[in-house]
């Protein structure tokens, strides 16, 4: 097939999304987007980000928990995610260190939800222990429970769970993995990492 007629079909295609999207028939849209970490996949509802996936979680599966956690209506369009793509490379570029998007907060619930909301609390260039998060949401005793919730955030990198570490300054673990978890945190603190 030639390029002009991918170009031509990838067209058509976007065309019926953005018609599906007029007429109320999406719940998830998705798009893939490039970064220092490997491919993400970002995914937004009406109610703004809902996902950021990494590429060693297996995309499919997350489509897949997404159609039943969400709606079955899941859609590749890059229009809704823009915005999010634009902030993600300015902040690999060093040009951004927070985020201006709505999230759409809602395959987190009870206290993962409370820590997940916290995390954006941990300045840019900074870390916190996973024994301040818990006490800074006023339950010190919930050590562990701030661990699982960095650890099922769906939002990584948007919320900052990768600033959060072991008492004694190591990493703990990371959804993306440790090797991009260094990479967050060395950005966050080198300019020309």
């Amino acid at each position: 097939m030639s390029e002009l007629a991918m170009h031509e079909i990838d067209m058509l295609k976007e065309n019926l999304a953005e018609r599906a999207a007029a007429e109320g028939l999406i719940d998830v849209s998705y798009r893939l987007v490039d970064s220092p970490l490997g491919q993400l996949m970002l995914a937004a509802t009406e109610r703004g980000i809902v996902r950021v996936a990494f590429g060693s979680e297996d995309f499919d599966a997350v489509l897949g928990s997404l159609a039943e956690k969400v709606g079955v209506r899941v859609l590749h369009r890059r229009a809704p995610l823009d915005a999010a793509a634009t902030q993600l490379d300015e902040y690999f570029t060093h040009a951004r260190t927070g985020f201006e998007l709505s999230l759409d907060h809602r395959l987190s619930s009870g206290y993962r939800l409370e820590v997940q909301l916290a995390l954006p609390r941990i300045g840019y260039g900074h870390t916190a222990s996973y024994k301040e998060m818990a006490a800074l949401t006023g339950r010190p005793a919930a050590v562990r429970a701030v661990g699982t919730a960095c650890a099922t955030n769906p939002l990584p990198i948007l919320v900052p769970c990768h600033r959060v570490l072991r008492s004694d300054g190591s990493l703990g673990g990371y959804l993306g993995g440790l090797d991009a978890k260094r990479v967050l945190l060395a950005l966050e603190q080198d300019p020309a990492a």
